[in-house]
């Protein structure tokens, strides 16, 4: 998921995307359409009215009234309640949240140049202005007055949640440092997001400047032919008629690895994709992550922690890095052996090719593909058609219907960003409107690759009655050909529901306020909600109510159902080891204390050694094409091992559906929205996950699910 960058919530920017009252503007405004009364169906952005050159302005007045909203919360001259201070940070910045929060995701899922550029300006500026809020000692002296006092003012849950977090936040943004180590930190900052900014931008450019062009037909043999019409949809868009074209996109990438017999094309496609941001040109990453590196660590100890990681852990639900890399080494030690166990199973099938070389990481994919046909007589390819995107979408929403009796309605005439975004109203089961969804499926020369959820508007209750959020789902999946519809792989299949789930999250939650609502939870729960929406996607019983054949309407058939169900452990080794390495590389990058500089290829190597990847295989995201720690999404600095924290508690919170026999449980399902889904971070995650489950979660049913040995609870 992405985490925006600037709306944090000490800023107070989480906000509705639609103004509630006219504002009377200065006359350079124009006809902006981010100051005026919103008038569209749900209060949704009218983006087909908001122009590039709207943001500029928006930006300006949103800032200075933010300013002068701060500048009133100080000098109010009553004693600090929750009520004037805490409660009025939460609903200030109402323009530049509503500006950030449609800028933001737009120049993630659609963004051109300019908007490149405005975010290059804007990015340093917005830092800065989050910063002289954190750093506002006046300011502070009122969140912690009332937060000293938050004992004797009889407040619930929620509010004694929300002051603390404010008071945690300010403390973590550096109000209490000296002078000297503020404006330090405040440079450190406008640094980090210059270069994190630029670190993406770099990302996309390389991306998208690689092209493998095929010329001769030979040369796409083993390929299946969804992958070739898609490679010679791509040629003709780009006026390259009677070609093929594959590119680093994963819809491209992915079936070019698992089947093209050419290992040289092979090779070439994934050492470009590998190396993305590692072509010592003017797109290279490294000197770039390098210094981010240091900048962190120099913040971090001016905060008082040793590193990055303990910096960050300190407040998510591992606490401590060591608790994260205990975590990382437990599933890396019962990782290896079957990873070891796959590769000699793969070189033995090269061997009896006599093909006489030894498997490489560009050979992975392509021998798993062999190996799986020849072991279950399963073809990947040929589960596609089970998996159109329209069918496994509806398979979704059936799964939502059943769990807790969702309703979705397709909207038109909404407006959208672009023509491919796709609207729905999601209602619960009274018939009251929970949110607004937008779907974004296909990649494009303006999307940065990835999927995510975010929000363009938060839930929250405003005058009593509940704001209902706006939410978007953006993907990167196989595009449509000619008359054939876009067939999902397994991956993509599980990536949709996985985004979905973060969506819940933020569609069901029922917080009172902004800074406690939805996904602004702690990086390693919240991929809880997302996570668990995977294990359905293959269960017999799902499997039946959506994966029917595009063509005939056919229900797949209960040979293919069994194959998959042999087939779910298998290559977990490499998934799960792909996954665990980049987690490690993330935690040694942020565990670096001193200044010196570090060698990035050098340093990932030495990392890799130390975890004992083997290798033929790479981390899933090497250090200079991994955006989600020094890139659009930061949020997962020192975080990447919460997908793995978060494994294990889905895994376990699963396991309620399967001891209850039946995995369409309405009793579990209430239980799990009402103390997750809904709770956003109005409690301590921890509290949350016992009294849904009745227990801490363990790593046993994350092993068993994966199809490892056992391992003592950590």
């Amino acid at each position: 998921m992405n985490r925006f960058l600037f709306a944090t919530m000490i800023a107070g920017i989480i906000l509705s995307s639609c103004s509630p009252k006219k504002r009377n503007q200065e006359s350079n405004a124009g006809a902006n359409p981010f100051f005026s009364e919103c008038t569209t169906p749900y209060g949704v952005p009218p983006f087909d009215n908001i122009k590039t050159e709207h943001y500029k302005p928006a930006f300006d007045q949103g800032l200075a009234d933010h300013k002068k909203e701060i500048e009133a919360i100080v000098n109010n001259q009553e004693k600090p309640t929750f009520e004037n201070t805490i409660l009025a940070l939460d609903n200030s910045g109402l323009l530049l949240g509503r500006v950030s929060k449609v800028f933001f995701n737009l120049v993630s899922a659609d963004g051109t140049e300019e908007m490149h550029q405005i975010e290059e300006e804007y990015a340093p500026i917005l830092t800065k202005h989050e910063d002289e809020i954190c750093m506002n000692e006046k300011l502070f002296t009122r969140v912690k007055a009332v937060y000293d006092e938050r004992a004797n003012l009889g407040l619930g849950t929620e509010e004694n949640r929300l002051i603390e977090k404010y008071y945690r936040n300010f403390v973590r943004g550096g109000t209490s440092l000296s002078s000297e180590d503020k404006a330090r930190v405040m440079k450190l900052n406008e640094e980090i997001v210059g270069l994190t900014t630029k670190f993406a931008k770099n990302l996309l450019s390389e991306n998208n400047r690689f092209q493998l062009v095929v010329t001769d037909e030979k040369e796409l043999a083993g390929l299946p032919e969804s992958s070739v019409s898609a490679a010679a949809a791509s040629a003709k868009d780009k006026g390259k008629e009677g070609s093929w074209i594959f590119t680093l996109d994963k819809p491209s990438w992915i079936p070019f690895m698992q089947f093209a017999d050419n290992r040289t094309l092979r090779e070439k496609m994934y050492k470009a994709y590998i190396n993305k941001g590692n072509n010592n040109d003017d797109l290279d990453n490294k000197v770039i992550l390098e210094k981010i590196v240091q900048l962190r660590a120099e913040k971090a100890r001016i905060m008082g922690y040793k590193n990055w990681a303990e910096f960050i852990i300190s407040d998510n639900m591992a606490k401590t890095p060591e608790a994260a890399n205990a975590l990382i080494g437990q599933v890396a030690g019962a990782t290896i052996p079957y990873v070891k166990k796959e590769a000699t199973e793969l070189q033995k099938i090269i061997n009896q090719s006599r093909a006489g070389f030894k498997l490489e990481p560009w050979d992975w994919w392509y021998y798993t593909e062999k190996l799986r046909k020849e072991r279950y007589s399963l073809d990947e390819a040929a589960l596609r058609p089970y998996f159109s995107l329209e069918s496994t979408q509806e398979g979704m929403f059936q799964l939502c219907n059943k769990l807790w009796d969702l309703q979705f309605e397709k909207l038109t005439g909404l407006p959208v960003y672009n023509q491919e975004a796709i609207t729905y109203a999601v209602k619960d089961g009274d018939g009251s409107l929970l949110g607004i969804m937008y779907f974004d499926f296909h990649p494009r020369a303006t999307k940065r690759g990835g999927a995510w959820m975010d929000n363009i508007r938060e839930e929250c209750y405003v005058d009593g009655k509940r704001q209902v959020p706006v939410i978007v789902n953006i993907c990167n999946f196989t595009r449509p050909v000619g008359d054939t519809p876009a067939l999902l792989s397994i991956d993509e299949a599980e990536t949709m529901f996985h985004e979905f789930g973060h969506a819940l999250h933020g569609l069901l939650t029922q917080c009172k306020y902004r800074g406690t609502s939805g996904t602004s939870v702690p990086s390693d729960f919240v991929e809880l909600p997302s996570q668990i929406m995977e294990n359905w996607v293959l269960e017999p019983e799902m499997l039946k109510l959506y994966a029917k054949h595009y063509q005939t309407g056919e229900i797949i058939p209960d040979s293919l159902v069994q194959k998959i169900q042999a087939t779910r452990a298998f290559n977990q080794g490499f998934i799960t080891m792909e996954l665990i390495a980049s987690s490690a590389l993330d935690m040694d990058w942020h565990m670096v204390s001193g200044s010196e500089k570090r060698e990035a290829v050098s340093f990932e190597k030495e990392s890799m050694k130390k975890l004992g990847l083997t290798k033929e295989i790479e981390p899933r995201y090497s250090s200079w094409y991994f955006n989600h720690i020094f890139g659009s999404d930061p949020g997962y600095s020192a975080g990447y091992y919460a997908y793995t924290w978060s494994a294990v508690l889905d895994a376990d919170a699963y396991q309620a559906f399967v001891e209850s026999k039946n995995i369409f449980d309405k009793g579990v399902a209430a239980k799990f929205r009402k103390y997750v889904l809904e709770k956003g971070d109005s409690d301590d995650p921890a509290k949350l996950y016992r009294e849904f489950r009745g227990k801490n979660a363990l790593p046993d049913a994350y092993l068993k699910r994966k199809g490892f040995v056992h391992s003592e609870a950590q």
